[in-house]
């Protein structure tokens, strides 16, 4: 799918490694309206600071992404990296530098080279095109197995809107905000404060509530360009029919991403959704299901096809989480194993173990404590896991 005014292009620049695929350039034929949401990771990379420095304005026209080497934890010299190389970006497009959005993932602690940049520029900026947003979501690909990327059209008071999202992230994923790197396109006319305000919300119930291994990395950000080109009626405060539509396709396309996250998690074989209900608050109930969702115990059970509903109510019980033991019900899809905090048996967990056979399935968590639910999803621990990350930097 294409978004008008949106161009795009990529290349193997040798950031990292030789004939493959690693830099990446999106542009706006005009300035769009921008808004972004960042790692909440004390430690934060420098394109990130960059980045976060520039969209103060609300303002961005391109966005420089490069995969291999995720420029933190690389001092006064790797921010002087990031300044020159959207620089370069900025002058080969003929545009103000600030409104370059800078974006990396890979290696932490490595110094970024800037010469791949500078001799790629020139094929990046040629080979600017409609066609090729696809191009940049498997340019910013680390231990991904596949590109992620999500598109709707909607209708805006007669004016069909586009929303195109691509995404990378499989390991060092925590719902922290943002633990991958996600980047939004539409021609969508919409002022900042309300294009703000929904990605914030789209985030909290997609990105946020995903997990694969509880990490939560140095250079996460979502950003959401819109540059207006649809020409549709302004969706701002007055324009609450046009605010309904436009928040409903935001979120459909972070959660349509963020499953795709959790699906290709580094080694995954399962994507399980772990719900949380009848807790006393939302903060109690998304603590407790963040908690279950995040064990290595719960995960590894998964991956052996393992009803062990013990490490389930275990984590729980060292979750933020009040409850009373003797009131929980533990569900494996719709089989009853756990009752009132009691095993119902050898029969209800041969069912419960006939479906964590199945590639994707939901554990229900009921606590009978209040009103309140949240929904996480997660995968499983496998042995590819460890082979993948005890070999990342080789």
């Amino acid at each position: 799918m294409q978004v008008q005014g949106f161009t795009a292009a990529a290349t193997a620049a040798g950031i990292r490694y030789a004939n493959r695929s690693d830099l990446g350039l999106i542009f706006s034929q005009v300035p769009a309206v921008a808004a972004g949401v960042f790692t909440t990771n004390r430690v934060k990379a420098a394109p990130v600071v960059l980045s976060m420095e520039r969209l103060r304005s609300g303002k961005a026209q391109a966005i420089l992404v490069n995969s291999g080497n995720a420029n933190a934890c690389t001092g006064a010299p790797g921010m002087e990296a990031a300044r020159a190389t959207s620089a370069m970006a900025a002058a080969a497009l003929g545009i103000d530098e600030n409104l370059v959005q800078m974006a990396s993932t890979g290696v932490i602690g490595q110094p970024l080279p800037t010469e791949p940049f500078s001799k790629s520029m020139p094929e990046l900026a040629g080979n600017l095109a409609g066609s090729n947003l696809g191009d940049v979501a498997r340019a910013i690909m680390t231990t991904d197995l596949v590109e992620k990327v999500a598109s709707t059209t909607v209708d805006i008071k007669g004016v069909p809107v586009t929303l195109y999202g691509m995404a990378k992230g499989s390991g060092m994923i925590r719902p922290d905000m943002a633990t991958m790197l996600c980047f939004i396109l539409t021609d969508a006319q919409i002022v900042f404060p309300v294009l703000d305000r929904l990605l914030r919300e789209a985030v909290d119930e997609s990105f946020n509530a995903i997990t694969v291994d509880g990490d939560t990395s140095t250079n996460d950000m979502a950003l959401v360009l819109a540059n207006g080109m649809a020409g549709n009626a302004w969706i701002d405060e007055d324009n609450l029919e046009g605010m309904r539509i436009f928040g409903e396709a935001l979120r459909g396309i972070c959660h349509e991403l963020a499953l795709k996250i959790v699906a290709d998690g580094e080694g995954a074989t399962k994507l399980v959704q772990v719900k949380v209900q009848g807790a006393r608050t939302r903060a109690e109930a998304i603590n407790a299901a963040q908690t279950i969702a995040n064990s290595a115990l719960v995960k590894t059970a998964f991956f052996g096809e393992d009803a062990n509903w013990g490490r389930i109510i275990a984590a729980l019980g060292r979750s933020d989480c009040t409850f009373q033991e003797e009131r929980v019900d533990i569900f494996f899809d719709d089989v009853l194993l756990v009752g009132r905090g009691l095993c119902l048996g050898a029969e209800a967990e041969a069912k419960a173990t006939a479906v964590l056979k199945q590639k994707q399935f939901t554990v229900t968590v009921e606590l009978h404590e209040g009103t309140s639910n949240a929904v996480v999803h997660t995968c499983d621990f496998s042995f590819d896991y460890i082979k993948i990350n005890a070999s990342y930097r080789s």
